[in-house]
């Protein structure tokens, strides 16, 4: 997510032109230079001068539109962290209805062992024209005196025998019991976490079509101001767009390239933070998607991030970790649990960094980026961007944490 004081993407297309004249620094009419020419330039300061008035109305409405789009995005990605957080808690309540299924099992397969060694009891009893009663064992038996006395020992073992496992079996049923309830219990908080996250997806799906709703409708404003302003100034927009495409670009290819320079450290670093900042950064330049991204590296998202792979911003800091050995949910929320807090001040390549709505509210937390070192982070930003390098020190910033395997 882009701090609020950081234009989006998606501005450049209605960008001011006296913006995109300062990128057009060069010729590119004949391909022997990378940008606009001097006369392109030249022309197009001309048509800013005669319509000045005109550029500085759409600014204005447009920074308006901006700021409805920013603060959209970070209700789409908030909406999606609950979701994702939802989703967590949906799994494990499916582990805990599961083991409760199987203690139900076993305890109920224990109470028809013991119940089908009393019917066996009850059979040899029977067979034995003993009974349970010795004194009918007594009288009705023949032998003599000695014959009563087996019948007699033989009616008080299986007396005992009997006695015994009714016991067992009625502490059976009392395990078996309990654990029914248990098992009742882990249904119900399963069919209640399935419905949470039925509703959370449900939620961020909402929020991801008002975003694209609102996407749209700006979208089709700026078409308009553009028009007003003519073809000269459409042409120096699209100038001003081709440009800082590129200069994007370079700079992402640039920043793992100069490892002569800031990112020197890293290399031989084998840290699991500096681990995990490697392998970030070797998706810079990557789409971001909402909902993208695994321990494996990027995928499709879903709802609006269904036909980009990229990655999401807690996408990107599960797969980074999970390269150094650290496994994290695919959720913000867990994500600023996995570890220690750290203070700014001892932040080290690697710790993840985070951000809020509301500074004092950790359940407000929208987003994630990767500490590279001297206050920067590679972060995959909003609907739009590509996984880059940028400051942490921006709104929102709530703190750090660093992940412990």
């Amino acid at each position: 997510m882009s701090p609020p004081h950081k234009p989006r993407k998606i501005c450049l297309a209605a960008m001011s032109v006296s913006a995109a004249l300062v990128l057009a620094t060069a010729g590119g009419s004949a391909g022997a230079e990378p940008g606009p020419s001097a006369h392109e330039v030249a022309k197009s300061k001309q048509v800013v001068r005669d319509r000045a008035a005109a550029v500085g109305r759409i600014k204005a409405r447009l920074a308006m539109a901006d700021g409805e789009l920013e603060r959209l995005a970070d209700t789409a990605e908030m909406a999606m962290e609950r979701y994702n957080g939802e989703y967590v808690k949906l799994t494990q309540a499916d582990q805990a209805n599961q083991a409760a299924q199987q203690r139900l099992l076993r305890a109920q397969q224990s109470y028809e062992q013991f119940r089908e060694q009393l019917a066996a009891f009850a059979g040899q009893a029977y067979r034995m024209e003993t009974g349970v009663n010795g004194l009918s064992a007594a009288v009705s038996g023949d032998g003599g005196p000695q014959g009563f006395l087996d019948r007699a020992g033989m009616v008080e073992v299986l007396a005992n025998r009997q006695a015994g496992a009714v016991e067992r079996m009625r502490a059976a049923k009392v395990v078996a019991d309990l654990f029914r309830g248990q098992a009742q219990e882990a249904v119900r908080a399963q069919q209640a976490a399935t419905k949470a996250a039925a509703d959370a997806k449900q939620a961020a799906e909402g929020a991801a079509a008002r975003q694209r709703s609102e996407v749209q409708r700006i979208g089709q404003v700026k078409a308009e101001l553009v028009k007003q302003l003519g073809k000269a100034q459409a042409h120096a927009a699209d100038l001003g767009r081709r440009r800082e495409l590129a200069l994007e670009q370079a700079r992402a290819a640039a920043a793992w390239s100069r490892h002569g320079g800031r990112f020197a450290g890293l290399l031989g670093d084998s840290s699991r933070g500096a681990v995990a900042v490697r392998a970030a950064l070797n998706w810079l330049g990557t789409p971001y998607s909402w909902g993208g991204g695994t321990d494996s590296g990027p995928t499709y998202g879903t709802a609006q991030g269904s036909g980009t792979r990229g990655f999401d911003c807690s996408g990107l800091a599960l797969y980074a970790w999970n390269r150094a050995g650290v496994r994290l949910d695919h959720w913000t929320g867990t994500q600023w649990t996995s570890g220690p807090h750290v203070p700014p001040d001892q932040l080290r390549p690697g710790d993840l960094v985070f951000f809020a709505s509301d500074t004092g509210d950790p359940h407000t937390i929208h987003h994630v980026g990767i500490y590279i070192g001297r206050g920067q982070m590679v972060e995959a930003p909003y609907t739009g961007g590509r996984v880059r390098i940028s400051s942490i020190w921006r709104n929102g910033f709530i703190g750090a944490t660093r992940p412990a395997g």
